[in-house]
């Protein structure tokens, strides 16, 4: 072009070209107008919310005279209603919904933990002052008033529990590893699965009449025999360690068992070098939790082995005493219209060890699965 044409993008300064970049108009240009984010509450929105609804309902409650479970349940309509309200107001529809949603799952965890709260609260209230040395060391053999202890009555717990253990969890193995790795589409297998599955759900004093009507067969009428509470138990406890036991084997991956048949490992030696080390860890969870499961059973025990207060270390031979059964006679003796003070303290003692010993045992088939679980990374 000749020197007077001014290049299109040339802006003539008193002889001098100045090129600029192209641009759009900062009037019409949407990014610096439109934000990149939603107004958000406050950190505090949820505290500050809760203070508002249950001072709101406080007011309310005390206006109108009404007891702290209005005062609570009214504060908590407060917060539901209007913690969604507000934060539609700022935050929109959607963070609306996910606050609606979230004070729901929240309401029905604390729904569910104050029966837990209240049964801990209350046997540890009354059970505590009841616990003393002598209380561990000593049984109330010839004991007619106060003193004595459950020392029979924890060693009778354990020893019942641990002849039905020897019984049930064999048992429940063996036949797991059955259903799982030879009854694959076998019709006994779904007979066997279906037994299983009835014998779950079978109410204990069911179990218990079995022992009696058993041992009423082999011993006379009414035997009184702590081998049999160990039977009632194990009956109990073979469709707990069944279908959990099942449930691991079935969640060994299938390519472990080809491996070890193609390097020519017979089908026994694979279950019991391959697939149960495997499963370990969840077999010896599910077998606790079974153990914990019957170690508070009243009625079968109380059927067949009796309320002896005395010490017994041999379950073939004569009665044997347990906690749960030293609870419910110790709470209804003389009838149960009787309030004897030292009779009840001694069964709420009783009751907080019983769960003493049911959490430790839960304790222990979590650190016994974590343990024994397969490792994964390297």
């Amino acid at each position: 072009m000749s020197g007077g044409d001014t290049d299109m993008n040339s802006i003539d300064t008193g002889g001098a070209d100045v090129h600029e970049p192209f641009h759009t108009d900062p009037a019409t240009d949407l990014s610096t107008h439109v934000p990149l984010t939603k107004p958000q509450l406050p950190g505090i929105a949820v505290p500050l919310a809760a203070a508002v609804a249950w001072g709101l309902s406080g007011l309310i409650s005390l206006f109108l005279e009404w007891p702290v479970a209005g005062w609570v349940v009214l504060g908590w309509v407060f917060f539901v209603v209007g913690m969604p309200a507000w934060a539609q107001a700022v935050e929109g529809r959607r963070k609306a919904v996910d606050r609606l949603v979230t004070a729901l799952v929240w309401t029905t965890f604390a729904v569910a933990m104050m029966p837990l709260v209240a049964v801990i609260w209350t046997v540890v209230s009354r059970g505590a002052g009841a616990l003393s040395v002598e209380f561990f060391t000593a049984s109330q053999q010839g004991v007619l008033g106060e003193g004595g202890g459950i020392y029979h009555a924890i060693m009778g717990t354990l020893i019942i529990t641990l002849v039905a253990s020897l019984i049930s969890i064999p048992i429940g193995i063996m036949a797991a590893v059955y259903l799982v790795e030879y009854g694959k589409g076998n019709r006994l297998a779904r007979v066997l699965t279906f037994l299983v599955d009835v014998m779950t759900g079978i109410p204990s004093i069911v179990a218990g009449l079995f022992a009696l009507a058993l041992f009423t067969l082999l011993l006379g009428p009414l035997p009184r025999i702590a081998i049999g509470g160990s039977i009632a138990l194990s009956v109990l406890m073979i469709p707990i360690v069944v279908r959990s036991t099942e449930e691991m084997l079935k969640l060994v991956p299938e390519e472990l068992r080809e491996g070890a048949y193609a390097l020519g490992v017979p089908k026994w030696r694979t279950i019991t070098k391959v697939v149960l080390p495997t499963a370990l860890g969840g077999i010896i969870t599910g077998s606790t939790l079974a153990v914990a499961r019957v170690a508070g059973e009243t009625a079968p025990l109380l059927l067949i082995a009796g309320t002896l207060r005395g010490t017994n270390f041999n379950p073939f031979d004569g009665a044997m005493q347990t906690l749960p059964v030293l609870i419910f006679s110790e709470a209804t003796r003389g009838g149960l219209a009787a309030y004897v003070p030292f009779q009840i303290e001694r069964a709420w003692g009783a009751a907080l060890v019983l769960i003493i010993i049911v959490m430790l045992l839960n304790l222990l088939a979590r650190v016994v699965g974590s343990f024994f679980s397969p490792k994964t990374g390297r």
